[in-house]
């Protein structure tokens, strides 16, 4: 990001409507995993993007949502980055 600073954001990657099989948050999880530029990690402050499925990092008895991801946005070409992101979701149902 030039000249300027990452940011972090959080998105809710809801499973396929129907899809009962499915553990809660698999879908998430599926979208985290199809990542190539945004790595996983848990890290603040650094300057690579990252992605973060919290509730797999704080257990079953957390309040967070299954189906939320975390990002944090670094200086990474900003094309890429809405690639990648664009790559992942073509893969959701």
């Amino acid at each position: 990001m030039k000249g300027g600073f990452g940011g972090m954001l959080s998105l809710r990657i809801l499973d396929s409507a129907g899809n009962d099989a499915s553990p809660p948050g698999a879908a998430a999880l599926a979208f985290a995993g199809r990542l190539q530029v945004f790595k996983r990690a848990t890290s603040l402050g650094g300057v690579e993007s990252l992605v973060e499925h919290r509730k797999s990092i704080e257990g079953p008895s957390s309040p967070i949502p299954d189906d939320l991801l975390r990002f944090s946005i670094g200086i990474e070409d900003v094309d890429d980055l809405i690639s990648d992101l664009d790559q992942a979701a073509l893969t959701l149902n």
